[in-house]
């Protein structure tokens, strides 16, 4: 009785490691592609399976087969690079590269760059176009939509060489070299005092048209009170004579030798004179 209990206990601890053996094998055996993702098969015999393996749950042989997962979504890369414009001039320009793999030859990208393929390919592709299209301009015609839609042009077809499609190429931020900043600088400074010395001249010759026109003005109006002055001296002395006529005329009206004062003369006067 006490050999058959103690073959019923190593028969169950051989069960209850099987068991576990299997569950085991079934666990490592199960891999889920998550979303916005896709898997490429490592066989240890028949290296990488040409297959791209989609979303959800899949198995594959334990030790033999094993999955390598890869983000399909766009993904954003940076570079800087410095580059010489046409007319010779150092320009800084900062990128943003949208990206994602051509999810059909995810085999073969494995295969020639391995999983970190974005690290390997876009710096040197990326500067290389960057450096292409500033090279095409002069440092006064780089602005952001020529330079972007150039870069575009030139990246997108040697990205499609290593199997990897651009989705998006933005410039963030572009500037010059000391040199031409300071010179850039000083120009702007030149054109304030340029538009300085056209206020300044704007308002002086402003001044001296409204000292003109003051001039012009005190002229007319000395004119005015000349006008007055003399015609009021003339009324003045037109009223003095008539004032000493009244008089000349009420002395001589009461002379008793004057018989006729002419009506329209002042001067001409007849005198009775006695013999």
């Amino acid at each position: 009785m006490m050999a058959g209990k103690a073959m019923f206990s190593v028969g169950f601890r051989l069960g209850y490691l099987g068991a576990g053996l299997v569950f085991t094998m079934f666990d490592s055996s199960l891999y889920t592609v998550e979303g916005g993702n896709r898997a490429v098969i490592f066989d240890r015999y028949h290296g990488v399976i040409n297959e791209t393996v989609g979303e959800g749950s899949h198995f594959v042989i334990p030790w033999l087969q094993w999955p390598n997962f890869f983000n399909i979504r766009s993904n954003p890369y940076t570079s800087t690079t410095i580059a010489h414009s046409k007319d010779l001039q150092e320009v800084r320009v900062i990128i943003r590269v949208l990206s994602h793999p051509d999810v059909t030859q995810l085999p073969r990208i494995y295969k020639m760059l391995g999983p970190m393929y974005e690290q390997k390919v876009l710096p040197s592709i990326g500067n290389e176009a960057l450096k292409a299209a500033v090279d095409e301009f002069t440092a006064d015609e780089l602005y952001f939509p020529r330079v972007t839609s150039l870069i575009r042009e030139k990246l997108i077809p040697r990205a499609k060489n290593f199997d990897i499609i651009i989705d998006d190429v933005a410039i963030i931020h572009l500037s010059y070299g000391s040199e031409l900043s300071d010179a850039v600088e000083r120009t702007q400074v030149a054109k304030q005092e340029v538009e300085r010395s056209k206020l300044l001249i704007d308002k002086a010759e402003q001044e001296a048209r409204a000292t003109i026109a003051w001039a012009e003005g005190e002229s007319q109006c000395s004119k005015l009170i000349s006008d007055a002055t003399l015609a009021s001296v003339m009324a003045w002395i037109e009223l003095k004579r008539i004032e000493a006529l009244k008089e000349i005329s009420v002395i001589l009206s009461k002379n008793p030798n004057i018989i006729y004062i002419p009506k329209k003369s002042s001067v001409s006067l007849e005198v009775k004179v006695d013999e």
